[in-house]
C-alpha cells in the first residue's frame, strides 16, 4: 500500500496527489496538517527517508523564520518542533514498501512507485 502525507493547499503535493490516482491501484492519504503524526510514526517515517529531523523541515515558512531561523536544537528537540508545528513538515511525502522519498521533485515519486514511461 502506498500512502501519502498531504498538504491541500500545496501544488506539488497535490500534483503528486494525481499522479498517484492515475498509476496506483491504491494508496492512503495522510492529512498530517489535520491528523499530525504521532511521535514515534515521525521518527519511522524519518528513519524511512533516512534524513534527520532538521532536514523535513520547510525553512522558508514564516513559524520556522519567526521562532526557529537560527536556533541550535537537538533531533529530538527539532521531531518537537515538528509535531507541535506540522506545517514545518516537507511535503508531499510518499512512503511504499518501507522507503519514502519527498515528493519535489515529482520525480522522486516516480521512481518510487515504478511508473513506467
Amino acid at each position: 500500500m502506498i500512502k501519502i502525507y498531504h498538504n491541500i493547499h500545496c501544488s506539488k503535493s497535490c500534483n503528486v496527489l494525481k499522479l498517484l490516482e492515475k498509476h496506483s491501484a491504491q494508496f492512503e492519504v495522510h492529512d498530517y496538517l489535520n491528523d499530525v503524526p504521532t511521535k514515534a510514526q515521525l521518527v519511522e517515517l524519518l528513519g524511512q527517508l533516512g534524513i534527520t529531523p532538521f532536514e523535513l523541515i520547510r525553512k522558508g515558512e514564516s513559524v520556522f523564520q519567526e521562532k526557529f531561523q537560527n536556533r541550535q536544537l537537538t533531533d529530538e528537540q527539532w521531531i518537537d518542533v515538528l509535531l507541535a508545528h506540522p506545517i514545518l513538515i516537507e511535503r508531499p511525502i510518499v512512503v511504499k514498501d518501507g522507503v519514502a522519498v519527498i515528493g519535489r521533485p515529482i520525480e522522486k515519486v516516480i521512481e518510487l512507485i515504478a511508473i513506467k514511461p
